[in-house]
């Protein structure tokens, strides 16, 4: 089975259609879904997401994109949140100098917090980061010396030193359908070289859609597209990577219970 291990189902392109949307998944062989936090006064609608299907997981955290709104926000609250057992990663968080629709010292010190939640609970930081990449490692880097914590880059699109350091970190890297675009040539290096062992896949829905589908509304089924194209590029068969990135995002989230993975594999 395959596993999009980034997307937004509580967002409202997909409240008219949601049980659809999730079924065309499970038709696809997408055994399990991520859906990830942006904003602190609307986790309750992605925890109800998660909550309402056996085969969806969450995320508690701050975009930066919204950091502007949480300032202050402490590692604790983010912690507190964590304790539903449907909640299994902190973020997403990070830093986004492209649009800047936050201040970036206010990027910056929500990031901080998550990390440190993230070193608290023992569960992995989801990272976003665009045109930020020497501000991303220099916070990865001087944040590890304080203690170990699991994370990932997501939907990456960052130059290949960023990619290279989260592999140092034992960290993941998790590709989008932007590894499917024509003009995403580093991107497509970077999947080439990294180790299958450090590499996840994602849609980022309703964003995004790979290649047949650009253009569409994305929706988790299409992560078959962007694996395929990984395997393609790696020149290995679509089950190696289908096996491997199921491993890699059960190993990095493991508070997933087991039994729901052997349930969704039976499925």
């Amino acid at each position: 089975m395959l596993i999009d291990s980034h997307c937004h189902l509580d967002f409202p392109d997909f409240a008219e259609e949601r049980d659809a949307i999730i079924q065309r998944a499970r038709q696809a062989g997408v055994g399990l879904m991520l859906t990830i936090s942006t904003r602190l006064d609307q986790f309750d609608r992605v925890l109800a997401v998660a909550e309402s299907y056996p085969d969806v997981y969450c995320t508690v955290g701050i975009h930066p994109h919204e950091a502007d709104d949480h300032v202050g926000v402490a590692a604790a609250k983010l912690v507190e949140l964590t304790r539903h057992p449907k909640v299994v990663g902190i973020g997403e968080t990070g830093l986004d100098y492209f649009y800047e629709h936050s201040d970036r010292e206010a990027q910056r010190k929500c990031f901080l917090a998550h990390i440190q939640a993230a070193r608290e609970t023992g569960l992995p930081v989801v990272i976003h980061t665009r045109d930020a990449d020497e501000d991303t490692a220099a916070i990865i880097d001087a944040e590890m010396t304080k203690g170990r914590f699991k994370g990932l880059l997501h939907c990456f699109s960052s130059g290949h030193a960023l990619a290279e350091l989260a592999v140092k970190h034992d960290m993941m890297v998790s590709f989008s359908g932007i590894l499917t675009f024509n003009k995403a040539r580093e991107v497509q290096h970077s999947a080439q070289t990294l180790p299958l062992r450090n590499l996840l896949v994602e849609t980022d829905a309703p964003y995004l859609a790979p290649v047949p589908l650009r253009g569409k509304r994305n929706e988790p089924s299409f992560v078959v597209h962007t694996a395929a194209f990984l395997a393609k590029l790696k020149q290995i068969g679509i089950a190696e990577v289908t096996e491997a990135t199921t491993a890699n995002f059960l190993r990095l989230f493991d508070k997933v219970p087991q039994a729901a993975v052997i349930d969704r594999r039976a499925a």
